[in-house]
């Protein structure tokens, strides 16, 4: 679920009054694909790509069938306070919880439906986790950009293709999910204390340029050191006195 109507922002925005607010073409366009709006700089698109930072999944409806969402939309009761839910249990996740969901993310703990690890495609700056994919987004400030609920939204029905197909027969259970907005949460409010992921390199050239200071400190130091032998020094002084 990535929409309320009359709840509230979500994933995306609030649909109540979406048909008086926007065209029904506007609105097809929109469902069918919303990138090529962005793409074509449409004013409306862009806006809504830049609050939530988030791309709407093409959805292979037809125009009746969108029509027919918008004409529910227009009659439909509100869905509720979104920021009322899950959200609330997993503001009090437990140290277990987000310790499950810390292993959980990467692997350590197997999922219960055999799913993929989240750490195959996505990363969190966090100093207890062990690297990351890069195929999809960066998660350490995710809870920020789309809520608690709203993430609760997306691991309980993925809205995109890809992470759809991934966990189509090996779905998250309620306990994991929890558990993975649970350490999502503690990652996003700790994500100050941690360095980027390059700070691996940042060091390494750091390291180089230290032990070239030094290497250059000892060699300054050194220049009066004794060059000679000690012992042919002592041979020298014997044949003088003799």
């Amino acid at each position: 679920m990535c929409h309320t109507i009359g709840g509230g922002v979500l994933v995306g925005p609030d649909l109540q009054g979406v048909a008086e607010r926007r065209s029904e073409g506007w609105i097809i366009s929109f469902v069918q694909g919303s990138q090529e709006l962005v793409k074509a700089g449409d004013p409306d698109a862009v806006a809504i790509f830049e609050e939530f930072k988030i791309a709407m999944p093409d959805q292979s409806l037809a125009d009746d069938e969108i029509l027919a969402v918008i004409e529910y939309i227009r009659t439909a009761e509100p869905t509720g306070d979104a920021s009322s839910g899950p959200a609330e249990v997993m503001e009090e996740a437990t140290e277990e919880q987000i310790l499950l969901g810390q292993n959980l993310f990467q692997g350590t703990t197997r999922l219960a439906n055999n799913g993929p690890a989240c750490n195959a495609c996505h990363e969190v700056r966090n100093d207890a986790v062990f690297g990351g994919g890069i195929l999809a987004p960066d998660l350490t400030t995710v809870i920020s950009r789309l809520s608690a609920r709203g993430v609760a939204a997306i691991l309980a029905r993925p809205p995109y293709p890809v992470m759809r197909r991934a966990y189509l027969n090996s779905a998250l259970t309620e306990e994991e999910a929890m558990a993975l907005v649970g350490f999502l949460q503690q990652a996003d409010a700790d994500q100050a204390l941690y360095q980027p992921r390059e700070y691996g390199i940042k060091l390494f050239f750091a390291g180089i340029v230290g032990t070239a200071f030094l290497l250059l400190l000892y060699t300054l130091i050194w220049r009066g050191r004794s060059k000679g032998s000690v012992n042919k020094a002592i041979f020298d002084r014997q044949v003088r006195s003799t």
